[in-house]
């Protein structure tokens, strides 16, 4: 089994306005047997971000070889067009919600069916292995779509790239979610179920979240938001 390691390229932030929101999501890249695999594209505001960290690793967009889109939000999902050779993996669940969202979730882009629909797209059901070490699974909340991926890794233990089934600390501490455009027992049910097989957590929109001693999460250092007045 190939060595299975990951690289948060983008880092999200959970930051709103009062009207609003300024976050951004994270982007993970994973190296797999098959290739590279990019958890999330985020949205326009992290373009010119994702296409930096991906040169500054001398990595090409025709090099993703796979992307996993977590639910089909516009921050996580935007910057798609960016690799028009990778195989996309969406859930089916999500696929079928973004054509009729809650009335309340008004964050689904327009046309993203029609930009999807000309990708090599694999549409998911239930749990599922992408490669060796690299699996997939259900965590309804955020969206009933929404999915995350598992990593089992050397060094790190399990890893849980959550999207937004966990977007940042406060969901892990109150275990249950902001934003649910699902249930809140689905929402509490993955949670739980993150907490109780991972190591090591990436939320949608905060750092790695790391299991201590006690078995409580935490992380080490806060994320950077750099403004420039121009």
């Amino acid at each position: 089994m190939a060595e299975i390691t990951y690289d948060i390229i983008v880092r999200g932030n959970n930051l709103r306005l009062r009207d609003g929101f300024l976050a951004m999501s994270n982007v993970t890249l994973v190296k797999t047997g098959r290739g590279y695999l990019l958890f999330d594209t985020a949205g326009y505001i992290s373009r010119l971000g994702l296409i930096t960290a991906l040169r500054e690793r001398n990595i090409a967009r025709d090099d993703i070889k796979m992307v996993f889109l977590s639910h089909l939000h516009f921050d996580h999902c935007h910057n798609i067009d960016l690799f028009p050779k990778a195989k996309v993996f969406v859930s089916r669940t999500e696929w079928s919600y973004a054509k009729s969202p809650h009335h309340e979730d008004i964050f689904m882009p327009w046309g993203i069916h029609e930009m999807l629909e000309r990708y090599d797209l694999e549409i998911l059901d239930g749990d599922g292995v992408i490669d060796p070490g690299v699996s997939f699974f259900p965590a309804p909340g955020h969206t009933p779509g929404s999915f995350a991926v598992r990593l089992d890794t050397k060094e790190r233990g399990c890893v849980v790239i959550a999207g937004d089934a966990i977007k940042y600390a406060k969901e892990v501490i109150m275990q249950c979610g902001d934003n649910v455009y699902d249930t809140v027992a689905s929402s509490t049910a993955s949670i739980k179920r993150i907490l109780e097989m991972a190591d090591r957590i990436i939320p949608g929109h905060f750092p790695e979240l790391i299991k201590q001693p006690n078995g409580q999460f935490g992380w080490n250092e806060g994320a950077a938001f750099d403004l420039i007045v121009r």
